[in-house]
């Protein structure tokens, strides 16, 4: 780690870099997203205010469990310039992100069933497979895929 103290007010990018565990590379793509600001110094070096370690630890936590950078921009839009996200902040996100969270988990699910059907049969073709699309039903309804939307068996 570098001599910078814990508690200085602003971060190089190779120091928010080591603190927060995120290549510089990334820390660039979020800034050209507006996920996070710097200012910029006399040299034209970017410089980072320290409540960003969070809002980086917010982004990469978010990124975890799947919400794309986009939604994650959205959200972060409510937040202060300046401000880091507080438990309230993260508290609103999840109430928020649940939802989409749990209907994710509800379509791999369906994957994963449809999937252990498909390898009990052995067959590997999705038009004369009876047990996954029965007399070819799905495709009547056109290309694309319409059990793992619509969460239902044909």
């Amino acid at each position: 780690m570098t001599g910078v103290p814990w508690n200085a007010k602003e971060l190089t990018i190779g120091e928010l870099a080591e603190r927060s565990g995120v290549p510089a590379s990334a820390l660039r793509f979020y800034e050209r997203q507006g996920l996070i600001h710097s200012r910029r110094t006399e040299g034209n070096q970017r410089r980072f205010h320290r409540t960003t370690l969070r809002v980086v630890a917010f982004i990469r936590a978010s990124q975890t469990v799947g919400i794309p950078l986009s939604v994650i921009g959205e959200v972060l839009a409510f937040l202060p310039e300046g401000a880091a996200p507080t438990e309230q902040f993260w508290l609103r996100a999840s109430d928020c992100w649940s939802a989409e969270l749990n209907a994710r988990i509800e379509r791999l699910e369906r994957m994963r069933d449809l999937f252990t059907e498909c390898v009990g049969c052995g067959c590997l073709s999705f038009e004369q497979c009876a047990l996954v699309n029965p007399r070819d039903r799905l495709g009547e309804k056109g290309s694309g895929p319409h059990r793992l939307n619509s969460g239902t068996s044909t």
